[in-house]
């Protein structure tokens, strides 16, 4: 063993003391750090190091070199995106996952899957899904729709008698995908698939909101007769609008259609019995997107994928080597993902799942939900800034009041960068600011200085 590898292994339990200290030092000073730290001359790359200099030398390097310029993401207000932290039972949990550093897909070392299995569980009580549903963990909401999407390509085989997974994604001929706002994911996803960006049609939605017609869904689903993919958004991104998710399931009774939902971070809204009626119907989904890393608060990277049709997602996915465990009624999690490496995301969200329950987690949706409210009011009373959509959930949608062009938003969003940070947009073909609530520690004092930060940088800008 190389000598400098030995001493640390020796020194092992002093190292990790180390490091402990160091994250609980850039976790401590979270709210007090700039959010987004000023943008300086990019570093020069280091050569790679020829010698060994050891993990202490390695934590220095880090804390000098790039801790700096790293955002504080995991802090309150950082409202850009749709970004959660990590409870310290999450962040216990995924410092554990490394220790252990488990890969989780087969039932010839099975503790890890059926940790997963149990998660899941929980997951699908949480979101008030029925044990129809099976689950699975990937890296994101990205990965949760491509393979969703990829499931609803093989029931389009199977509805007209071919497999993609076999004959590939030509043997469906033209495909449609309706949707009435989709996130920019989904696009990217049949592209992956070979299904194309040209397969999504757009679908027109409600007046004034990105909630699809069903009346019109209807037409469009009557226009060309023969099975089709319907994405459903449960929570879109600009103003989390809610699409009517039993009404679309009711079309099913003269519209043959696989349905999927993409319910990212608007699933969590079944967690509050204020706001459980915009989720209604989740259960109607073939197939469901959760990202977890945004309002489960697990650390990146962490989402869950349910569908009815498992059977259909292990003949997409199943991988045949002796080595691997068998694919059978109940498949290893290696068939079921595009993955076969699986570290095991679901310890994370097990520990946090674990340790606060559905009433701790409630409590988080539900704080961050009067903190948007608590903003938008805020925004609203501004005569410098102006809303450009309701508060539904936990989205706060705005932009200047006077002149709203793309450069005058972005120079607001660069001046009150260290104090909170929002992401651009475009809503109704106004260039605006979206700020996303999704972060455990997010209290009404960092609403009041996100609110007084973005009104002092408007009335500068103006």
């Amino acid at each position: 063993m190389d000598r400098t590898l030995a001493a640390d292994l020796a020194r092992l339990p002093e190292l990790l003391d180390a490091t402990r200290a160091a994250a609980a030092e850039a976790l401590a000073t979270l709210a007090a750090r700039p959010v987004v730290p000023p943008t300086g001359k990019p570093h020069a790359p280091e050569p790679l190091p020829e010698h060994a200099t050891g993990t202490e030398a390695a934590l220095a390097a880090f804390r000098d070199r790039w801790e700096p310029r790293l955002s504080a993401s995991a802090g309150p207000r950082y409202l850009g995106f749709v970004t959660g932290g990590a409870t310290p039972a999450a962040l216990a949990g995924d410092w554990l996952t490394a220790a252990h550093d488990q890969n989780s897909n087969s039932a010839l070392d099975s503790g890890g899957q059926d940790l997963e299995r149990e998660t899941v569980g929980w997951l699908r009580e949480l979101f008030g899904l029925s044990a129809a549903h099976s689950g699975t963990f990937v890296s994101g909401a990205t990965m949760s729709n491509t393979t969703g999407l990829a499931i609803a390509r093989e029931w389009l085989g199977e509805r007209l008698g071919v497999s993609p997974a076999e004959d590939g994604a030509a043997a469906l001929g033209p495909v449609r995908v309706l949707s009435g706002a989709p996130h920019s994911s989904i696009g990217k996803a049949l592209s992956v698939l070979g299904l194309g960006r040209a397969s999504l049609v757009p679908v027109p939605t409600l007046p004034g909101r990105e909630a699809v017609d069903p009346a019109a869904l209807e037409r469009a689903l009557a226009d060309t007769p023969g099975p089709a993919v319907v994405v459903a958004n449960a929570g879109t991104v600009n103003t989390v609008d809610f699409d009517d998710l039993r009404a679309i399931a009711a079309l099913r009774e003269r519209h043959d259609f696989w349905l999927h939902t993409d319910a990212a971070f608007g699933a969590f809204a079944a967690l509050s019995p204020e706001h459980a009626h915009l989720a209604d119907g989740l259960d109607a989904s073939d197939s469901l997107c959760v990202d977890l890393h945004k309002w489960l608060n697990v650390p990146y990277d962490s989402a869950v994928q349910f569908t009815r049709r498992r059977d259909l997602q292990a003949r997409v996915f199943q991988n045949s080597a002796a080595y691997l465990g068998p694919l059978g009624d109940r498949p290893d999690l290696v068939h079921l993902t595009p993955e076969n490496s699986h570290r095991l995301r679901a310890l994370a969200a097990w520990f946090t799942l674990r340790a606060y329950g559905r009433q701790g987690h409630r409590e988080i949706v539900e704080r961050d939900i009067a903190c948007a409210r608590a903003l938008g009011t805020a925004l609203e009373g501004d005569p410098a800034l102006t809303l450009l959509a309701p508060v539904r959930l936990n989205v706060v949608c705005f932009t200047l009041a006077e002149a709203p062009t793309p450069e005058r938003v972005a120079a607001l969003r660069e001046a009150v960068a260290a104090e909170v940070f929002v992401t651009p947009t475009v809503y109704g073909g106004t260039a605006a600011l979206r700020a996303a609530f999704s972060n455990w520690r997010t209290t009404e004092d960092d609403v009041r200085r996100a609110a007084e930060a973005l009104g002092a940088a408007a009335r500068e800008i103006a």
